[in-house]
C-alpha cells in the first residue's frame, strides 16, 4: 500500500532537528516508534522506493497511515524518550526488533544511614535519590567505579561485618561497617558524589583533568588515558536529557502555538522528573486574545475534573496567574504553583514544548487541507472532469458478492460531500439469480430494487463497481424506474472510468483526490457487500448440520447456539451438557452427540 498524499506532505515539512517520529495504523494505533538526529532525512527512507528495504520495514509502512513526531534538543533526549513511548505503547513493529529492557539509573540510598550508590534499573519510591535514565550502561559502570575510589563509597549490601572487606585494604572504602568513618563525615562523602552527579562538583572535574595532564607529561599514558576515560564517563552521564535534572519532580509543561485563529497545544507531563507522555489538541479562538488569556483558557478547560495537578505548571504567559494558582491549589489540596521560566532547565523544557506545537500546528493545517481536498475538493473535481450537471453531494455505489452463484448478495453504500454516510447504507439478498453466477444480471435486479423504490432520495452520481459491461447492464433497469442520475462505473484492473454515452474510458492519475474518492466508495462496497455474504454464508452452513439432526428444529437450533458459540464447542460437549440447554431433551442431546461423532460416509448419507 503506498503511502497517502497527506503523510508525505507532513514528511516534505517536517523539520532537521532531532527527535521521535510514531506511525500509526488506520485505528490511530502505534504501530512504530523511531528516533533521528535528523526527522526530515530518517523519516524521509521510509517514504523512498526502495526495492533492497527489509521485509519487516515494508510491512511497517503497508499499514502506515498516518505520522507524527515530537521534537527534542538533542540524540540523548530522543533515545531515551522513544524507549520511554515504546514501553508505554508496545508498538507492534518494535517488539521484535528492540531489546526491551529499561534504561539504568545510577541509585542513590539516602534512606540509609550509609547511602550506597549503585546502578538499578528499577525506579521505587523508596526515598532513594535517582539519577538518569541513561543510554550508556558502560559509562554508568565507569563514574560508579570512579565514585567509589574517589569518595570511598561502600559497595556492600549489607554491613553485617565484624571486619573490615578487601575493599578496605584496596583504600576504596573507610569501612563504615566497623565504624572506622563516622556518620558525618560518610554523610559528606555521599554528598559530594551526589553533587559530581549533579554537575555541581567542579573542583572533582578539575582535578580529574589535572591528573589526566600530569600523567601526560610523565609519559603515563596508560594512566592519562585512564583519566580521559573518566573524564568521558562523567561528560555522558550530565548530558542526560535536561528533564531529569528538574527539581521537584511532577510538573506539566504547556507550550503552545497560534497562526491564522488556531492553536497547536502540547502539554507535556513531567513525573519524578522524567517525561512520561504529552497530550495535543486543538484550540479556537479570535486572533485579538493574547498569549496569557489563551493559557488561562487551556488550563481551565485541561484541569477541570482532572484527578491529579502537578505540583508546577510552568507557561510562558498567563493573565491572573494567583487566581489559577488558587483554584489549581484547592482542587488538589496541596500548593500549585504556576511558573513563567526565564532561564533554565524550565524554560528549555518550556521552548521544547512550544517547538512541538508549532509542528503540530503545521501538520494538522497540512491535514485540514488533505481533508478539504479529499472530500469537498475531490466532488469539485469530479464534476467537473466527467462533466456532471451538478456536483456529486450524494454518491451512491454498488457492489455483488457471492461464492458460485450461492448467496448472491449486493450492497450499496453513499457518500455524501466526501465522506461515508453509513446510516444510510443498504444491503440486498438477490432473489432472481440465485444458484448461479450472473453479475449483470444481479447488477439490474439490484438497480431495479433501488431506483424503484421512490421514497429514497435521488443521488447526484451512481457509481458501479465494474467495467462497460456492468455499466451497460445497469443503465436501462436505473432509467425505466425513471432515475435520471448520472451513471458511471470504475473497471479495477487500471481504475478506468466508463460514463454513459461514451465508448471511451477515462484514465485519471492515480495520486489525485478525485480518483481516491472514487476508489473508496468502491472498496467501501465490496467491504460492505462482502461481509454480507460471508455472514449468511457462516449462518447457511451452521444451520444446515443440525437441521439434518434428528429431533433438532429452529428453537432448539437456536437455543444451541446461544450457549455454545461455536461449532467445535458444540462437538466437545457431552451429553449433560447438550441436555442442560433449555429446551433440549436427554434424546435430542444423544442425537446431537453421536451425530458429531458418526463417520463421514454415514453424515453423507444423513445429509443427502
Amino acid at each position: 500500500m503506498a503511502v497517502s498524499e497527506a503523510v508525505l506532505d507532513k514528511v516534505r515539512n517536517l523539520t532537521t532537528q532531532p527527535g521521535v517520529y510514531l506511525w500509526k495504523d488506520e485505528k490511530g494505533r502505534i504501530i512504530y516508534v523511531g528516533k533521528a538526529v535528523n526527522l526530515r532525512n530518517r523519516v524521509k527512507s521510509y517514504v523512498r522506493h526502495d526495492a533492497n528495504r527489509a521485509p519487516k520495514v515494508a510491512a511497517m509502512i503497508s499499514h502506515a497511515i498516518d505520522l507524527e513526531t515530537i521534537v527534542v534538543a538533542n540524540e540523548m533526549e530522543a533515545l531515551i524518550l522513544e524507549n520511554t513511548l515504546i514501553k508505554k505503547h508496545h508498538p507492534h513493529y518494535n517488539i521484535m526488533l528492540r531489546d526491551d529492557k529499561t534504561y539504568p539509573y545510577i541509585k542513590v540510598t539516602l534512606q540509609e544511614d550509609y547511602p550506597r550508590i549503585y546502578m538499578t534499573r528499577r525506579v521505587l519510591r523508596d526515598g532513594a535519590r535517582y539519577f538518569g535514565p541513561f543510554a550508556d550502561a558502560g559509562a554508568v559502570h565507569r563514574v560508579l567505579k570512579l565514585i567509589q575510589r574517589a569518595f570511598h563509597i561502600r559497595s556492600c549490601r549489607s554491613m553485617r561485618s565484624d571486619r573490615p572487606c578487601l575493599q578496605y585494604h584496596l583504600h576504596h572504602c573507610d569501612a563504615p561497617c566497623v565504624h572506622y568513618i563516622t556518620k558525618q563525615e560518610y554523610g559528606d562523602w555521599v554528598q559530594q558524589a551526589v553533587d559530581l552527579l549533579e554537575g555541581r562538583n567542579t573542583l572533582t572535574v578539575r582535578q580529574i583533568q589535572n591528573d589526566m595532564e600530569a600523567a601526560a607529561e610523565r609519559l603515563d599514558f596508560e594512566k592519562a588515558a585512564l583519566y580521559r576515560d573518566q573524564l568521558k564517563a562523567i561528560t555522558v552521564i550530565q548530558e542526560q536529557q535536561n528533564i531529569t535534572q528538574v527539581d521537584g519532580g511532577d510538573m506539566d509543561v504547556v507550550g503552545f502555538a497560534s497562526d491564522a485563529g488556531q492553536t497547536g497545544v502540547q502539554i507535556y507531563t513531567i513525573r519524578r522528573g522524567k517525561l512520561m507522555g504529552r497530550e495535543t489538541f486543538s484550540l479556537d479562538h479570535s486572533d485579538e486574545e493574547t498569549a496569557g488569556t489563551l493559557t488561562g483558557a487551556i488550563l481551565d478547560q485541561y484541569y477541570t475534573g482532572s484527578a491529579f495537578v502537578p505540583r508546577e505548571i510552568i507557561v510562558a504567559a498567563i493573565d491572573d496567574a494567583a487566581g489559577h494558582e488558587r483554584r489549581l491549589s484547592a482542587q488538589k489540596g496541596q500548593q500549585v504553583t504556576v511558573i513563567i521560566p526565564q532561564r533554565g532547565i524550565k524554560r528549555q523544557l518550556l521552548a521544547m514544548a512550544e517547538d512541538n506545537a508549532r509542528v503540530l500546528l503545521e501538520q494538522r493545517r497540512l491535514q485540514w487541507q488533505h481533508d478539504i481536498d479529499k472530500t469537498s475538493g475531490a466532488v469539485e473535481s469530479l464534476a467537473r472532469i466527467l462533466d456532471l450537471p451538478r456536483l456529486p453531494v450524494r454518491m451512491e455505489c454498488f457492489d455483488i458478492s457471492h461464492t458460485q452463484g450461492i448467496e448472491t448478495v449486493a450492497s450499496m453504500v453513499v457518500f455524501e460531500n466526501g465522506r461515508p454516510a453509513k446510516k444510510e447504507y443498504r444491503r440486498f439478498k438477490l432473489k432472481t439469480v440465485q444458484g448461479k453466477p450472473d453479475d449483470f444480471k444481479s447488477m439490474a435486479e439490484i438497480m431495479g430494487r433501488r431506483y424503484g423504490e421512490k421514497d429514497w432520495p435521488e443521488p447526484d452520481l451512481i457509481v458501479i463497481d465494474g467495467g462497460k459491461g456492468q455499466l451497460h447492464a445497469a443503465l436501462p433497469v436505473i432509467r425505466d424506474a425513471g432515475c435520471q442520475a448520472p451513471v458511471i462505473s470504475l473497471a479495477k484492473r487500471i481504475e478506468e472510468v466508463f460514463i454513459e454515452g461514451s465508448s471511451e474510458s477515462i484514465i485519471l492519475d492515480h495520486h489525485t483526490p478525485e480518483l481516491q474518492l472514487l476508489q473508496a466508495i468502491r472498496d467501501e462496497a465490496h467491504r460492505f457487500a462482502i461481509t454480507y455474504h460471508r455472514h449468511l454464508r457462516g449462518k447457511r452452513s451452521l444451520v444446515s448440520i443440525l437441521d439434518h439432526i434428528e429431533g433438532i428444529g429452529p428453537k432448539r437450533r437456536k437455543a444451541l447456539w446461544q450457549a455454545f458459540k461455536t461449532l467445535e464447542d458444540m462437538k466437545q460437549a457431552d451429553i449433560d451438557a447438550l441436555a442442560a440447554v433449555p429446551g433440549m431433551t436427554r434424546q435430542a442431546a444423544e442425537n446431537v452427540y453421536y451425530f458429531f461423532r458418526l463417520g463421514t460416509d454415514e453424515k453423507r448419507k444423513l445429509t443427502k
